[in-house]
Order: C-alpha cells, then structure tokens, then sequence
C-alpha cells in the first residue's frame, strides 16, 4: 500500500500512449535517418490505394516496409514478390495507429547490385528534383579569364596536364591551386571547402574568375569523393563558374551535373576554358586581311559604278532630272492659280451672304415691326373691357403672393442659399464639384464667392 501511495504521488509525468509513440519515433528518425537494408521480401501486398506493403526479413528478424504511392523511384528490373532478394534504402519510421515500428522505402533494387550506384541514383534525383541541375542555373564561363583556381590533388597526373596545357595556350594566365585528397574517407569535405575558399577572396589572394575541379579516371569507388552531396551543394553555392573535369570521358559524377561546365578530362577542361595564344595572335591578321580584302572590293566596285556614271548616265540623268523640276514647276503653278481663284470666288460669296443678313437685321427694319407690335397691343388693351384688367390685377396679386411665399426668395429667407457654378449652373450634387473651383453662393440677402 505504501508503493502505491509513493507511485501516485510521484512528480514523474505520466505519458499517454499516442506521447510516448511519438517521442520513440523522434528518437528513431533522427538516430537511424536512411538506412540500406537488405533480405527477402514475405507478405508482398499491392493496396488499391496505390501503396505497397511488404516484409523484408532473414534468418533471424523481419521489418515491416511500405512504398507510397508518390514515392518517386524507378522501377525495379525483377517482379516484386515473396520471396526476391533485394536491397532496400529508406527513412526508419514509426505507424503510430499500431505502435509498429517500419523502414519507407525510397530505392528497391535487386540483391548484389551496388549500393553504390544506388546512392548515387538517390542523390542523383534528389538534386535534380531541387533544380541544382537546371540549364537556366548554369553560368556562363569568361571568354579570356585573368585568374584561375584549381580544386585537385597536387601530386596527381590531372594536374600536370592542366599546367601543361595552360602554359602552352594562355602563359598570361594567373593560376592559384589550392590542393585537397580526391580520395578516401574525409576528402569530400576538403573539396568542398577547398571550392568555398576559391570562390571567397581574402587578404591573401584577389577573387578568381573561374575554378576548375580535377581529378584523373578510376573506379566508381575511386571517384565517390565528388559524388558527395556536400561536394554537389558547395560547386552551387558558390558565385563563381565552376568546370568539373573529373575522370574520363565515360565516368560521369555528381559534380558534372551540378558544374556549369563537364570536361571530358582535366586536359579537355584547360583547352574549353582558354583561348589558344597562338589563335589570338593570328586572329588579328586574319582579321586585317579579310577587312583589307573587303575594303578593296568595296573601292572596285565604287571606281566602277563611278565610271559607268560619268560615262553613260550622268548628263542624262541630269537633263531628266530637270525636266522633272520643270513640269513639277507647272503643276505648281496650275494649282496655286486655281487655288487663288476658288479663295476670290468663296470670298465674293461669303460677302454676298453677310451684306444679305445685315440687310435682313437692319435697325429701322426692326424698329418698324417693333412699333407695329407696340400698337397692337396698345389697341389691345384699349379694347379689353376694365373688368377683365381687374381680374387680371388679381390674378397677379395671388401668384406674387405664392411665389412670396413659395418662391426661391423665401426659401433663402428661412435661411437656406443656393450654390452656382461660375457659368451660373445650379449645383445639385457634389460629384459636379471640382478641387480649387470658383462657385457662387445665393443668400436672402446677397451673394458671396469662393474657392473648392
């Protein structure tokens, strides 16, 4: 009874299940991470999700497999089934709905293959999925580099060979080799940083304009080195063109996918990277005399046509020429008289229709039917009997007094005002109104401007 009371009074947390699952499977992923795996496949099961599920399992143990459905890999060169032998290369993982632990498969290959090739096919893809071998990533090379950096062994042959080249094509060239191990266990970290110092200018050395990695031919095993990722992401980072120029011709590495040039040797990568001096120093003479010979044929053929001018064409062509000008001269005159005539007669008429409206608008004209119409009314108004005049004054009397009281003048008198644009327009909205707009304001009694 006292182990009880101790156990539940303890300041020990007390997980759930679903907690505890998931700290083993943080513990497991990040311990193991991928791991190459291999033994006989049991238990093979193609879901109708997509997934397949399977055991990997030997004389002794077994482990629980799966391949989802999205898993980008190539397909494998035997029938998947019970009972193949293959190796298998994954991420370890716990299902936590069944607290079981299992490997995800990222590469199925038959047994004995290589797990070489296979790793190199799984960085392969993974680099490519992230674009480090993209054509638009590529920079381009200088044409007549100053400085060149050199990532390769210092006793090698790959070196020889690019000296040897460089001296007899470029001897101007600046050459800065910063040599590292192409082999063996920790060599693809010196690459890397042996890249990054190149690519870094300092105190010792001016920036170069180019970096070369070199190594000679061998096995896959022999040239692992620059298929290291480290290798691959450091030839990216870098702001500097890179040439790879590892093995030979048919040994391809990650290095030559990511490098924004591959050389089929080191001594191919010296001559792609440089122009050859003597090229350069006949260049301009080849140059000289294709511009000589041009110029000379471009003066043949001016003496020529200036002969065949002067002997045939000239004072025909200046005799047409003026004979052109003449009849142009023609026709501009014709033109200008008739021009001249249909202003004179459009004028006469224009004068014809004036002096008729003033006529028609004369003052004593108007005058005499202004009179005419007075007197009529006046003869009108004569013969209207006084009642009629009465009522009319009443009339009157009650539209003034409507419109005293109606009118606009009385609405300003109870203290309303209207507002006019500066043409006089009544405003009535204040989407009519403008920024630094004259308006004028009406009031009962006056009226004021101003400015928007």
């Amino acid at each position: 009874m006292a182990f009880t009371d101790e156990l539940f009074t303890s300041s020990a947390k007390v997980l759930t299940v679903g907690e505890l699952t998931r700290a083993i499977r943080g513990s497991l992923e990040t311990k193991f991470g991928a791991v190459w795996v291999q033994g006989e496949i049991s238990n093979y099961k193609l879901h109708p999700s997509g997934h397949q599920y399977f055991t990997l399992k030997d004389q002794r143990a077994q482990i629980a497999c799966v391949i989802f459905r999205n898993t980008n890999m190539p397909r494998p060169r035997q029938p998947m089934g019970d009972g193949a032998q293959v190796q298998v290369h994954g991420n370890l993982s716990v299902f936590e709905a069944r607290g079981q632990y299992q490997l995800n498969v990222q590469i199925l290959q038959a047994r004995g293959l290589g797990a070489l090739q296979a790793r190199f096919e799984a960085l392969k893809r993974k680099l490519e999925a992230e674009g480090l071998f993209a054509a638009e990533r590529k920079r381009p090379l200088p044409r007549f580099p100053r400085r060149l950096g050199i990532v390769t062994s210092s006793s090698g042959a790959a070196i020889r060979d690019i000296l040897n080249v460089l001296q007899r094509r470029a001897p101007w060239l600046e050459i800065l080799i910063n040599p590292v191990r192409v082999q063996g266990s920790g060599a693809a970290a010196e690459i890397a940083v042996a890249i990054r110092e190149l690519a870094t200018p300092t105190p010792l050395w001016e920036p170069v304009d180019l970096i070369v990695v070199a190594r000679g031919g061998g096995s896959i095993e022999d040239l692992w080195e620059f298929n290291e990722e480290i290798v691959a992401r450091a030839i990216a980072d870098v702001s500097v063109p890179v040439v790879s120029a590892v093995g030979h011709e048919i040994d391809f590495t990650i290095c030559d996918f990511v490098a924004d040039l591959r050389a089929p040797t080191p001594s191919a990568a010296a001559e792609l990277i440089v122009p050859d001096a003597l090229d350069l120093r006949r260049r301009p003479q080849d140059l000289a005399g294709c511009l000589q010979k041009c110029l000379q044929n471009f003066l043949d053929q001016q003496r020529t046509r200036l002969r065949f001018l002067s002997e045939r064409t000239l004072a025909r062509e200046l005799f047409k020429r003026m004979r052109d000008a003449q009849q142009q001269l023609d026709l501009a005159r014709d033109s200008l008289g008739r021009h001249v005539v249909h202003r004179i007669d459009r004028g006469q008429r224009s004068l014809l229709h004036m002096a008729r409206a003033l006529q028609d608008r004369s003052p004593a004209r108007e005058l005499a039917l202004r009179r005419s119409r007075v007197t009529e009314i006046q003869r009108r108004l004569a013969s209207q009997p006084p009642r009629l005049v009465d009522q009319a004054k009443q009339r009157f009397l009650r539209v003034d007094a409507i419109l005293r009281v109606l009118g606009p003048d009385a609405t300003l008198r109870r203290g309303y005002s209207i507002t006019l644009d500066n043409a006089g327009n009544l405003i009535r909205s204040v989407k009519t109104v403008r920024p630094r707009m004259q308006i004028r304001t009406r009031l009962s009694d006056g009226e004021f401007e101003s400015i928007t």
